[in-house]
């Protein structure tokens, strides 16, 4: 069955696939001493900076737990949008595992805003209360909506201004330059002191890699990483993967083709009687209200999800290797059933 429903269905790409392969001969030392994790660390540099340093770990969870641990104080707390990842997404993990206090910040399209943030900074100095220590932001959002380098850089500087970090959960972070068309130094330019690197949405394996852009907060990262079980001993086949994927911009291609597949998606949709796109497509995300009995019966026929039941809104992702014809085949049979509901 084709699926709409996650770019974490998807395949490996074969370049990563070849770069496996080739890590897979003889002896490395391991935890990172080996020769692809320091290339990988040199990439990076070049990529983000030289101040930067780079964690190769297994899943977005785990990046975003060690981030925010090494980022929160014990009595601190974590803005993020009522929509975010670590809020809905993550079980408990942030609480139980980083020991962090989410506060939920409610948005039209799963940004926050300068405004918003001050406004959850009136308890500053107020030992009753969970002190907000840094900004969370998903770039893109969880309702595929994109941050601006702009509205980035607002962001840093309310942030920084009030003595909050700042952190992305960058496991869409290729769609987020592939829509924007800017480069992975952009983001880091704004002043970012952190952020995730996601490749298993966008043709890896498995594998994220936690990037530290203020090397104040560095220090930490190494002992967090063992402390919450997110250091391979293995890490050269992470590292590899991300030396293949950084290769010629081949997180950029990939990312690209996605997003294109989703304005596809968007064009045949958008203007069929019965339709209605919820939110601006600016990612590999489309979100879309159908008829109950349209849903079901293309449900039947395609993975995808239900984001809110109460109202028919459903979420369609494109991956890498989703195809014109897969996206043409689903716009098709949707028009057909638009008509006899």
């Amino acid at each position: 069955m084709i699926s709409f429903a996650s770019d974490n269905y998807s395949g490996i790409h074969p370049n990563i696939l070849t770069a496996i392969s080739h890590a897979n001969h003889g002896h490395a030392p391991a935890y990172g001493y080996d020769s692809h994790s320091q290339t990988l660390e040199q990439l990076i540099k070049a990529r983000f900076g030289t101040q930067a340093t780079c964690y190769p770990i297994f899943n977005g969870t785990g990046a975003n737990v060690i981030a925010l641990s090494a980022l929160t104080p014990r009595f601190g707390a974590v803005l993020c949008a009522d929509t975010a990842h670590i809020h809905n997404d993550e079980s408990s993990a942030p609480e139980c595992m980083g020991g962090v206090k989410l506060l939920p910040i409610a948005t039209t399209d799963g940004k926050l805003t300068p405004e918003l943030i001050q406004k959850e900074l009136h308890r500053l100095g107020n030992e009753h209360s969970a002190q907000p220590a840094v900004v969370y932001l998903s770039l893109t959002t969880e309702l595929g909506t994109c941050y601006g380098l702009d509205e980035l850089q607002a962001i840093v500087n309310v942030a920084h201004g009030s003595g909050l970090a700042v952190y992305i959960d960058g496991a869409r972070l290729a769609n987020a330059c592939a829509y924007l068309g800017c480069t992975l130094a952009d983001i880091a330019n704004t002043g970012v002191d952190m952020l995730s690197l996601g490749g298993t949405k966008n043709g890896m394996m498995l594998g994220e890699c936690l990037v530290v852009l203020n090397p104040k907060y560095d220090p930490a990262i190494k002992y967090l990483r063992k402390n919450h079980m997110q250091l391979g001993s293995k890490l050269r086949f992470i590292s590899a993967q991300f030396i293949a994927w950084l290769d010629n911009d081949l997180w950029l291609e990939l990312a690209t083709h996605s997003n294109a597949m989703a304005q596809r998606l968007y064009q045949g949709l958008k203007d069929l009687d019965g339709v209605t796109i919820t939110q601006a497509v600016q990612s590999n995300a489309v979100f879309v209200i159908l008829p109950k009995a349209v849903k079901d019966e293309l449900q039947a026929h395609y993975h995808f999800y239900d984001w809110n039941v109460a109202t028919g809104e459903v979420r369609l992702m494109s991956s890498f290797d989703t195809t014109p014809e897969q996206v043409d085949e689903f716009i098709a049979m949707a028009k057909r059933l638009l008509v006899t509901a």
